[in-house]
């Protein structure tokens, strides 16, 4: 079975990840399309809208034939981090063939990223330098591309691209690249406008109904404007973030070079001013945002870093019925172990049944703020 790879968040699909999967599809090379997917928590520190089999539900909708978790400490954390957990999951599933994903320009990013690797250091010393000097990451990361290998790169979507592409080869060299390139509205834009808009607009409009054109109508009716878990969620970064001490707050990703102290000097203040009031020019609101959520559910750096080593499990959340035996039967033959029933959780041990506890602790706070429980044992068929 040839299988293509999408590592997505999903947090809404939107029309934009409709044109992805549809853009696999059209490309007639694969037999199967199978993401992980972000669980209940996201890259940048938000909570997602809509619960991890609702979403997987979604992708299989618009194109998907299986849907498997990205553990929790890899979704939350850093691009590197995020990056490299997503990859050497999928990779390790023998028919994954390719990789696709979003992009602002389709670039030869595994070219790129072989300097950016490059032996003599150059990337990370400019890196380092740029760093230094009270830049925020992603211009740091694109000033050090652009001196050490002459390549423009400053968007979000690209710089993930370019964290794929170095742990593809890290993982699976041969793995092929399929970058798309993003319609319409741009990562951070938080307006409705155009054919397409971004999933930042759609979370920031879930009142209008005007979002109903940018999302499949399934999605439009999985969407709820205000269940009041928005409000529950931000009580619990607040009081997890008071109840903190500065060196925890200080060991989670982003929490270090003053961040930690300048967070609980706010903590009085609404959630809205900490995040404001804690951006700077080194320090993106995503950043800020992420510490606070891997406070709240109790991720650290060096946890989460020591577990990317080789931790890993396989956690379908969604499959297309009619090659579900299949799908799973080619999930089994990777060495991660494969999570299906109650049982299969009672036989993880070690690094593998840390990162899930994490992972499982994750949804259980989900839950806490939507009043509603989660199964993870479940598979949905569709």
């Amino acid at each position: 079975m040839k299988i293509c790879a999408i590592i997505c968040e999903l947090n809404p699909l939107h029309n934009g990840h409709r044109h992805l999967f549809d853009a696999v599809r059209a490309s007639g090379k694969f037999d199967g399309v199978l993401c992980i997917m972000s669980g209940h928590f996201t890259q940048r520190g938000d909570r997602a809208v809509c619960d991890k089999f609702t979403r997987a539900k979604h992708a299989v909708l618009v194109g998907a034939d299986g849907v498997i978790e990205l553990p929790a400490p890899f979704a939350v954390a850093p691009a590197p981090v995020f990056a490299e957990g997503a990859v050497k999951i999928v990779a390790s599933v023998p028919g994954v063939c390719a990789l696709a994903f979003g992009c602002e320009q389709e670039l030869d990013f595994k070219t790129i990223a072989k300097a950016a690797l490059g032996e003599d250091g150059q990337f990370r010393e400019i890196l380092k330098d740029n760093l230094a000097a009270g830049e925020s990451y992603a211009k740091s990361y694109s000033a050090a591309l652009k001196k050490a290998c002459g390549a423009q790169i400053c968007e979000p979507n690209n710089i993930l691209a370019l964290e794929y592409a170095k742990a593809i080869l890290k993982y699976r060299p041969g793995l092929e690249i399929l970058p798309v390139k993003r319609q319409g509205s741009g990562y951070n834009e938080v307006e409705l406008g155009g054919t397409y808009a971004s999933a930042s607009a759609i979370r920031e409009h879930m009142d209008d109904e005007r979002i109903r054109d940018y999302v499949p109508p399934f999605v439009y009716t999985d969407l709820s404007a205000d269940d009041g878990s928005g409000k529950k969620w931000q009580g619990i970064l607040k009081y997890a973030l008071a109840t903190a001490a500065s060196e925890e707050l200080a060991a989670v990703y982003g929490g270090g070079e003053g961040v930690a102290n300048k967070l609980k000097t706010l903590e009085r203040l609404p959630l809205d001013e900490i995040i404001q009031k804690s951006v700077s020019k080194r320090y993106p609101a995503g950043r800020i945002k992420r510490a606070l959520t891997d406070n709240a559910l109790g991720f650290t750096a060096a946890q989460t870093n020591g577990l990317l080593e080789g931790a890993g499990y396989i956690k379908p959340l969604a499959v297309r019925a009619s090659v579900a035996d299949e799908l799973l039967k080619e999930l089994s033959l990777s060495p991660f172990p494969l999570i299906i029933t109650g049982s299969d959780i009672n036989k993880l041990s070690g690094d593998n049944l840390e990162l899930y506890n994490l992972s499982r602790r994750a949804d259980d706070i989900w839950c806490a703020a939507a009043d509603r429980d989660i199964y993870d044992y479940t598979i949905l068929k569709i």
